[in-house]
């Protein structure tokens, strides 16, 4: 059986990778989007089921007002003493000379929880993990910030001891113990005691198509021990820019229950419009960063090999004793409102689904108009990741605005400068519109204008739809959900990609999201109401 990557389509980045007796954990990083941190669970590193989110509280995770991709980075997963410990960032600034962070513990005895309350750590750095010594001690391994600007903003890594009497670090024993190579932009580190040395596996080069993995060894922990791989880096697909996968790094280590060895990492799915180069611009990520998962080998030196070469395989042998069933083909979903809590894949932005937002059970979803989606405080939205690249989303809305400033419909969305929809709102002189409206890096752009679809007296419910086919997309609207009129204004997918995103703006770490909303930037809460919301994917190709 072969493992296909990447095993987690879609926006799921920065794996901490995990196995606690016959089953595999890995965690993601979630930025700005609500509950906080994406768990799912295997037992063959093939299929992955996800798993309820540890961060679903605003005991746990306060993020109203943080920028777009701050939030929750590079979460940490491990396993010791009988239960899981989550270290997790909050990250409060993205762009700029400091890097304004919260590192926090939540630890749980279940993979379910309940979770405890939060343990602020330190605010040194971020991705921050935790290192269970084999002598019963405890360290914080972290990317550390530099402010000064005649100093490398990636400060090395940094080791704190943690004493599990009191649940705080020790500021006194913090050292660094590894700078990285002349790449730089060291950090995601993770270390591992093996065959008598630490190995410490951190990310360079940023998470772009530089990005790579680095290894360093020692057989302490004292400041400045750790000596890299010969041969290095250990993982990247900077050197091989026609392959399917890119931008590999920054993960961690497994091993299996028969001693083989797998390293989860972020990666990349690029694609080039026809009229572009693959090599420059390389491409167009509008997945995000996903998990693929490599097999490791040890050589006679003991230093980790991806097996295939540093730039990874799409097909990885699946662990022995796995056994053989398909993989499912895709992840599609179809959303009744029948339950009274979100499916979990929906997700919000920065603040749990409350009666703020609206309601949702006995077959529909009420949305309370709020601010608009450009907007980083309370935003009436719930979304789910694009996981693949051609797909089709469709929902029915019943919504009466009382003025153009009431909007309701369905989205496609990357973050608060970059995202279109197809909504419902009111023009002063003809009633109730539909309208196409894209937000190109704060550049808003209303394509329909007085040209507005008008809906005719007496109509209920609209149906809209959206249409993505990789390179671009439309929408489309019904009166009857039999009958559907395509609009005819076809938008670039390039602009919910990170690639375009960084083109402009220091946070580029999600992916793109369909979903449906609701905006009353009037402030009187106008409310819509959704029927069903289909996602249905056809493949890539």
């Amino acid at each position: 059986m072969k493992i296909q990557n990447p095993v987690l389509p879609g926006f799921n980045a920065d794996p901490s990778f995990i196995r606690v007796n016959n089953t595999y954990y890995i965690a993601n990083s979630t930025f700005e989007w609500f509950p906080g941190v994406r768990l799912h669970e295997s037992q063959d590193l093939v299929h992955w089921n996800l798993l309820p989110s540890p961060l679903s509280t605003t005991t746990l995770l306060d993020m109203k007002g943080n920028p777009s991709s701050g939030g929750i980075w590079a979460p940490d997963l491990s396993y010791a003493d009988g239960k899981f410990w989550l270290v997790y960032t909050d990250v409060k600034v993205t762009e700029g000379p400091f890097k304004d962070v919260q590192n926090y513990l939540t630890t749980a005895t279940d993979i379910h929880g309940p979770w405890t309350d939060p343990i602020k750590l330190n605010n040194l750095g971020f991705d921050a993990s935790l290192f269970h010594d084999k002598n019963g001690r405890k360290y914080l391994v972290q990317q550390t910030w530099d402010h000064r600007e005649y100093h490398h903003p990636f400060n090395g890594i940094t080791l704190t001891e943690f004493d599990t009497k009191t649940m705080k670090l020790k500021p006194e024993t913090a050292r660094n113990i590894y700078n990285g190579d002349d790449v730089k932009l060291v950090e995601g580190p993770h270390l591992y005691q093996i065959n008598g040395y630490y190995y410490l596996f951190a990310a360079e080069g940023g998470t772009v198509f530089t990005h790579q993995e680095v290894v360093a060894r020692s057989k302490t922990l004292d400041e400045l021990s750790f000596e890299g791989e010969p041969d290095g880096p250990f993982i990247t697909n900077m050197d091989t820019p026609d392959f399917y996968l890119q931008k590999q790094g920054h993960g961690a280590l497994v091993d299996t229950p028969e001693g083989e060895w797998y390293y989860a990492s972020l990666v990349s799915r690029p694609w080039n419009h026809a009229t572009e180069s693959s090599h420059d611009p390389r491409g167009w990520s509008t997945l995000g960063r996903e998990t693929s998962i490599q097999k490791v080998e040890w050589d006679d030196q003991g230093w980790p090999r991806v097996v295939g070469g540093h730039g990874g395989q799409v097909e990885v042998d699946a662990p022995k004793g796995a056994i053989e069933t398909k993989a499912p083909k895709d992840h599609s979903q179809h959303d009744d409102f029948d339950s009274d809590k979100l499916d979990l894949n929906w997700n919000t932005l920065r603040q749990p689904f409350t009666d703020k937002l609206g309601t949702v059970g006995n077959g529909k979803l009420t949305l309370v108009g709020n601010h608009s989606l450009s907007s980083t405080f309370d935003v009436s939205m719930i979304a789910r990741r694009w996981q693949a690249f051609n797909f089709d989303a469709e929902t029915k809305v019943k919504f009466d605005p009382a003025r153009y400033e009431n909007m309701a419909g369905l989205v496609n969305f990357y973050n608060d400068k970059h995202y279109s929809w197809i909504y419902i709102t009111r023009d002063e002189k003809r009633g109730p519109v539909i309208e196409i409206a894209q937000n190109d890096n704060n550049n808003y752009t209303s394509f329909l204008k007085d040209q507005a679809i008008q809906i005719p007296a007496g109509t209920e419910y609209v149906w809209f739809k959206t249409k993505v086919r990789k390179q671009s997309y439309t929408y489309e609207y019904s009166f009857d959900g039999i009958d559907w009129h395509e609009i005819p204004v076809e938008l670039d997918a390039a602009i919910l990609s990170d690639d375009y995103v960084l083109q402009t703006y220091g946070g580029f770490f999600t992916g793109a999201f369909v979903g449906l909303a609701a905006v009353d930037y009037a402030g009187y809460g106008q409310t819509a109401e959704f029927d069903y919301f289909d996602y249905k994917e056809l493949g890539d190709d």
